[in-house]
């Protein structure tokens, strides 16, 4: 039960056990006001309201509430489900731009990057072979022969790349 203080109205909760039928003095412990209070029979009575109409109003108002919340719902979800169908599409769409395109410029990419290793490979062994040409030679005698053989060769190729251009 809430009581509210005489003097400051200030607002207090206590068990209704607390107060007996006779009454008794309060104090407040805001302002120390003493009082005595009395439990009113008016406070005792419950309330009796007509439980047909409130209950009729109460379930005829949230008749109106549900209908209102389910036509919002209805246009929301066919919004929502026409935003994920769009989505669904572009998605697929750009997975299958992303594999028809990606696959083959990645693949020929490769192919060139991979040939492009394998030039500069030959061509850095090259220019390690003429460097220590000399050295390998007092090594291994016989690959005199072979060195010279492949200079020859390398400068044919040149050769013939420059009649190209």
């Amino acid at each position: 039960m809430i009581i509210t203080c005489p003097n400051c109205n200030k607002r207090f909760k206590i068990g209704n056990s607390l107060i007996p039928d006779e009454g008794r003095d309060l104090q407040c412990g805001s302002c120390n006001h003493i009082w005595f209070y009395k439990i009113d029979d008016l406070n005792n009575k419950l309330l009796k309201l007509d439980e047909e109409i409130a209950s009729e109003e109460i379930e005829i108002t949230a008749k109106k509430k549900e209908e209102k919340i389910e036509q919002k719902k209805q246009p929301l979800e066919k919004i929502k489900s026409e935003i994920n169908n769009e989505l669904k599409k572009k998605k697929l769409e750009k997975q299958k731009n992303i594999t028809t395109s990606d696959n083959t410029p990645n693949k020929v990419s490769k192919f060139f990057s991979y040939l492009i290793v394998f030039i500069i490979s030959c061509i850095a062994l090259i220019i390690l072979l003429d460097t220590l040409k000399t050295p390998l030679i007092n090594v291994f005698p016989e690959l005199e022969i072979i060195l010279f053989s492949l200079f020859e060769t390398l400068q044919d190729v040149k050769l013939f790349i420059i009649d190209l251009i």
